[in-house]
């Protein structure tokens, strides 16, 4: 199975740790230490990729949003496709709290 070749007790940390951040500043601080400008914004363009293609996206409309290149968003449909539905599993995660957010608030009842 290809996500055996993640598993290692730093991997474990390292996702650890990232479970124990709690807003979204907490968020950008660690990852500001931790990884370059160019590492976190490729990660949020494969990201963007991704969801595009879920959306049905081509890859010229792909590419002029994101500036992705044509070799990533092969890579990001190839994961899509045949990884480990990490991605999938998050996109949904992300857009069902989306959708929860934007619905209006029940208008209260007077009795």
């Amino acid at each position: 199975m290809p996500i055996d070749k993640l598993k290692d007790p730093m991997v474990d940390r390292l996702f650890q740790a990232i479970q124990t951040l709690q807003t979204m500043d907490e968020y950008y601080r660690f990852f500001d230490d931790l990884c370059t400008v160019n590492e976190v914004m490729a990660m949020a363009q494969r990201l963007a990729v991704a969801s595009m293609l879920r959306r049905g996206a081509t890859y010229t409309q792909i590419e002029a949003e994101t500036g992705a290149s044509t070799a990533t968003i092969s890579r990001v449909k190839r994961g899509l496709a045949y990884g480990a539905s990490g991605i999938e599993l998050a996109l949904q995660r992300l857009e069902e709290k989306e959708r929860l957010s934007s619905r209006p608030e029940p208008q209260s009842r007077r009795t």
